[in-house]
């Protein structure tokens, strides 16, 4: 199979594939904080598309399309990231949720509830479902970055280009685990997990599924996230 990159120029290559990059940034901005600035996301965009053409291999199977388009996403991300707008003390409040999530679950043996929680973080319903608000508000979430993943974790290892045995099998197993964590969420967060990322639906039309408000619904998610961070730390 011959590359279908060796016959087009760098110019060409852009021409047909911007618009690739424009659809990824437009459906991440709809995730992100107002804050965050269109052209700074195309930008980073194209720079992944650019690294796509230089490493890109079509014996690997993968169309040029797909391998561009997790290139582009990835890009965006990691200028996201590097960003980073989330003051400190948001980043220290979302591992307190986590762990007062995990210590409650560890003692019970069941779900923790909003009140168990908030009663760990010896804090009030109200201020709870505040963090739980800034955190939603605050972070781009995908089911790999749940667990806030670094490129040393068997997540993070997982995206590498060519992964050996060892690392295959532990990100496999990442993977296994996290999908059973999702599957023992309580039932609404599941849902709106399975709404937000399997249907692409927006936190407002959750909410009208649902029947809840578009905050609400945004706590609900950002509780999924801590939860299944804190039933996944050992793989952190």
């Amino acid at each position: 199979m011959y590359n279908e990159l060796e016959f087009k120029s760098g110019q060409e290559l852009i021409r047909e594939y911007t618009p690739l990059v424009k659809r990824i940034a437009h459906h991440l901005l709809a995730r992100l904080p107002a804050s965050v600035v269109l052209d700074d996301l195309l930008q980073a965009g194209m720079i992944g598309l650019l690294e796509a053409s230089r490493r890109y291999d079509a014996s690997k199977g993968a169309s040029f399309e797909t391998f561009a388009g997790i290139r582009i996403r990835g890009a965006i991300i990691d200028e996201v990231r590097r960003g980073d707008w989330t003051p400190r003390s948001v980043h220290r409040n979302a591992r307190r949720v986590s762990d007062a999530i995990h210590a409650v679950e560890h003692r019970t043996g069941r779900d923790a509830t909003d009140t168990e929680v908030a009663a760990e973080l010896g804090v009030t319903l109200s201020d709870y479902h505040g963090l739980l608000q800034d955190s939603m508000d605050s972070r781009l979430f995908s089911y790999d970055q749940l667990t806030e993943a670094g490129e040393d974790s068997p997540a993070g290892q997982f995206a590498a280009d060519e992964p050996g045995p060892g690392i295959q099998h532990e990100s496999q197993g990442f993977r296994q685990a996290l999908a059973d964590a999702i599957g023992r969420l309580p039932e609404r967060e599941r849902l709106v997990l399975s709404l937000y990322y399997d249907e692409e639906l927006n936190l407002k039309e959750i909410g009208q599924v649902l029947g809840v408000s578009e905050s609400r619904v945004s706590q609900i998610h950002s509780q999924a996230a801590l939860r299944l961070r804190g039933r996944l730390k050992d793989w952190r």
